[in-house]
């Protein structure tokens, strides 16, 4: 969206809008009043323009795309939107003459609580990219209260605390209470016959109003602005006798107002116990079932018959969370529009879509019968029919191979296996890069793959430039306008980013390059020091792993090459290196005992590392406390080492791999996720790569061979770091960590920490060869910023557009 606002026209709309909102001057105006001030202002602006996208959309009957998601990592909204808007400079310099500091106005925005890691984020960017595409394509999730928590260290450990992101109000919401729906849990649902037909009879249902709230997504140079519809729990309108309250009710009526808004309250409620399951699935039909209810609703104010939608309406089903929406759609179009079994199950199919996200078994999600059953109870029924009706077609069409009857059921053991529900129920089922894809299809669904193959395809992952280039480093932005002759054209079309490469021999362009990675470098060293009080030297590598901490990412393997490196350091302070300060960010779920053991291990050898006098301050260990988007983009540019080291075939795709070279850090890989598509990229001489294939991960999954005690045994480096965790050397009982060691060597070292320990620490003496070579290194970094456009999540979300929702571009006018 390009709004045509000078500065005088921005102050003046500025300080009225701070008048009207708080009756008051900028003298008086404190800064959350300037903050909240502004983001009404720049709402203002997106308003007209949001309302006549919905219009536009309305009058052609376009096709539109709703992208359900448990998560949006929408990060900070205000900067983004200005800089889609066209305005970010204009209004920078407006406040200026105000007398506000931009930046201080732009930091006081929180981070909306809406995501917690890739899943969230890749969202956020696609919901990005639909805007900016002109794409009629929305978001549909929830509107948590709190996020999954704010994480603090203290004494090394993880703690836990509350993410009341909204204790401000968030200035860009609209609430839409005339667009509220029902939607009913419990109960006891049986069928009855009527006229015929089986009519469903709901006794005695817990009623949950679903409230939604909408967050404009503008659109980068382009009219458009999409909608964000988040959904909050309330309970129903209803007249409350206060004589009833008065005699000693109110608690009760307390209570269930409670019990109705956690709903809404906390993104993954802990689920380990049976009420958080109970929680986390009531989450994933309320906003699964508001948002198909609102979107049928919108429909049929078409005028056209309702076995036409899927011609008006693609719903993708982003990972499992919402899975449950292929038997919801089918209830809505069974019971409520009395369509037969047969034209609902064909329509259903042709609007579905789903992305599959991970192979590893565990977060495929599964849900006990008896809990699904009684918690949604007629949906549950509608499962069961599809599931016998499915696995009828596939015995009929494998001559009853129960193998695969077994293997494919959507209803085994008492659990309903979520995502077979969504292949079965969807016409596309997507990987996310090209290795993952290639898993799913020959081994992981391989079943499903003989049997659907046309349903199956790969789109592989992307990021939004605009946040992790144009907002995130604009140095480096600035320098591409610079090389397109002050254009800014390039920005609608980053694959021209490749004409950078014109300039890999110039030095002067290299060494532009070489500063603007320094400038980053030394501002997140002063973040460093204010937040930490630990001083880092700018001029060391920043070797950089921020990401969910799980065990198959293999923030430990990083660990062993510090601890290594350490060791080698005591026995030779004066050892040759190039200084070297290592950042770990990552959030541990809270039930995840074994990852919260691993942060407290990597606060340990920070206190002792950082705290050593006799290294030299050789290396450093940083472990960013809170990590998220607005601290990524600190963290981002100013990194010279992107590691993306899981466990060969575990990681689906990745895309911090993406923003790291896009800002220009040289990748240390294994050949996991889009690392391959990287490799592929920039060629093998701009990348570094280490480790074990998945083939061979693989083959040891499937016919052993591999023996941890093999490597251990073998190699002294590995069994110094296991005594030292053993024996306290770093101040810490080895209690603390035991259920590291039990992974280990219990559990036949899962994912190949000491097998690729070797690989790992000569790859990293690579990289310090490399970096001593500063021209060869600048050319690296080049050669993969220059690369990394084809890695934008607008050419992912074209495909999606094209080759899964059929949808077209729907450009809103320039009203004059």
């Amino acid at each position: 969206m390009i709004l045509n606002k000078t500065k005088e026209e921005i102050k003046k709309d500025y300080l009225k809008r701070l008048t009207f909102t708080f009756a008051e001057d900028i003298d008086q105006a404190s800064l959350d009043h300037k903050y909240f001030a502004l983001g009404k202002l720049i709402k203002d602006y997106l308003t007209e323009k949001w309302s006549e996208t919905n219009k536009t959309y309305r009058t052609h009957k376009v096709k539109q795309t709703y992208y359900f998601s448990m998560e949006f990592l929408i990060g900070r909204l205000l900067e983004t939107n200005l800089i889609n808007l066209g305005i970010r400079d204009v209004c920078e310099e407006a406040l200026k003459e105000l007398g506000i500091d931009f930046n201080e106005i732009v930091s006081y925005e929180e981070d909306a609580g809406l995501g917690n890691g890739g899943l969230g984020r890749l969202a956020a960017c696609f919901i990005d990219s639909m805007a900016s595409l002109s794409l009629p394509a929305h978001g549909n999730g929830i509107r948590f209260k709190h996020g999954l928590f704010k994480q603090k260290i203290k004494n090394g450990y993880q703690v836990e605390q509350l993410d009341d992101w909204l204790k401000k109000d968030f200035v860009w919401e609209i609430k839409r209470a005339d667009k509220s729906v029902d939607v009913r849990f419990g109960g006891h649902v049986y069928l009855k016959e009527e006229n015929g037909k089986l009519i469903p009879i709901y006794e005695n249902p817990e009623i949950i109003r679903a409230v939604p709230y909408d967050v404009p997504v503008p659109g980068y140079q382009t009219n458009n602005v999409n909608t964000l519809r988040l959904w909050s729990a309330d309970m129903p309108e209803q007249d409350i006798d206060l004589s009833t309250l008065q005699r000693g009710e109110y608690l009760r009526y307390l209570e269930q107002r409670y019990a109705v808004e956690e709903i809404s309250q906390v993104l993954y409620p802990d689920d380990t116990s049976f009420e958080g399951k109970r929680l986390r699935l009531k989450q994933e039909y309320f906003f699964t079932s508001a948002g198909i209810q609102s979107i049928i609703r919108g429909f049929l104010k078409l005028g056209e018959p309702i076995t036409e939608i899927h011609n008006y309406v693609a719903i993708h089903i982003n990972d499992t969370h919402p899975a449950v929406a292929v038997a919801e759609f089918m209830r809505i179009l069974l019971d409520d529009y009395d369509l037969d079994w047969d034209t609902a199950w064909r329509i259903t199919i042709k609007t579905m879509a789903y992305t599959n996200h991970t192979i590893m078994a565990e977060a495929l999600e599964k849900w006990n019968v008896d809990l699904f059953q009684r918690l949604i109870p007629r949906v549950y029924m509608i499962i069961e029919e599809i599931n016998r009706r499915f696995c009828k077609d596939v015995a009929e069409r494998y001559y009853n191979d129960w193998n695969k009857i077994n293997n494919m059921s959507i209803i085994q053991d008492n659990n309903i296996k979520m995502a077979n529900l969504a292949i079965v129920g969807s016409h596309s089922i997507n990987g996310v890069a090209w290795l993952h894809t290639e898993i799913l299809k020959n081994r992981e669904l391989k079943d499903f793959y003989e049997m659907y193959p046309e349903r199956f395809n790969n789109k592989t992952n992307g990021i939004t430039y605009r946040r992790w280039l144009i907002k995130a480093n604009r140095p480096l932005t600035n320098l591409f306008t610079e090389l397109y002759g002050g254009n800014e054209e390039w920005a609608k079309d980053v694959t021209s980013m490749t004409k950078l490469l014109d300039y890999k021999d110039d030095k002067k362009i290299l060494a532009r390059l070489g500063k603007i990675k320094m400038d980053k470098k030394m501002e997140l060293a002063k973040f460093i020091k204010d937040e930490y009080n630990i001083e880092i030297d700018p001029k060391s590598i920043f070797d950089v792993q921020v990401k969910r901490l799980h065990a198959y990412k293999r923030q430990l393997l990083n660990l062993f090459h510090i601890m290594y490196l350490y060791n080698e350091l005591k026995e030779n302070p004066k050892l040759d290196i190039v200084p070297r300060t290592f950042f770990f960010g990552a959030k541990a779920a809270p039930g995840y005992s074994l990852a919260k053991q691993i942060i407290k291990l990597i606060n340990t050898v920070a206190a002792k590392v950082n705290n050593d006098k006799s290294i030299n301050g050789k290396i450093k260990v940083i472990f960013l406390e809170n990590y998220g988007v607005s601290l990524a983009e600190k963290v981002i540019p100013a990194g010279d080492v992107s590691e993306q080291i899981s466990t060969a075939s575990k990681e689906a795709s990745g895309t911090g791999n993406m923003k790291f070279m896009m800002n220009g850090a040289i990748t240390l890989a294994t050949l996991d996720g889009a690392n391959v598509e990287i490799d592929q990229a920039v060629g093998r001489e701009n990348i570094v790569v280490f480790g074990l294939t998945s083939q061979e991960v693989m083959h040891y999954n499937a016919f052993g061979g591999y023996n941890m005690r093999d490597v251990y045994d073998n190699d002294p480096r590995l069994q110094k770091i296991i005594e030292q965790i053993t024996t306290g050397y770093y101040g810490v009982d080895s209690s603390e960590f035991s259920m590291i060691l039990d992974d280990l060597f219990n559990k036949n070292d899962e994912f190949f920490v000491f097998k690729d320990f070797d690989a790992y620490v000569k790859a990293q003496e690579k990289i310090d060869k490399l970096y001593r070579d500063q021209e060869k290194w600048q050319k690296m970094c080049l050669v993969n910023i220059a690369n990394s456009g084809i890695f934008s999540s607008d050419n992912t979300i074209r495909k999606y557009a094209d080759e899964i929702w059929n949808i077209k571009a729907c450009e809103v006018p320039t009203v004059k």
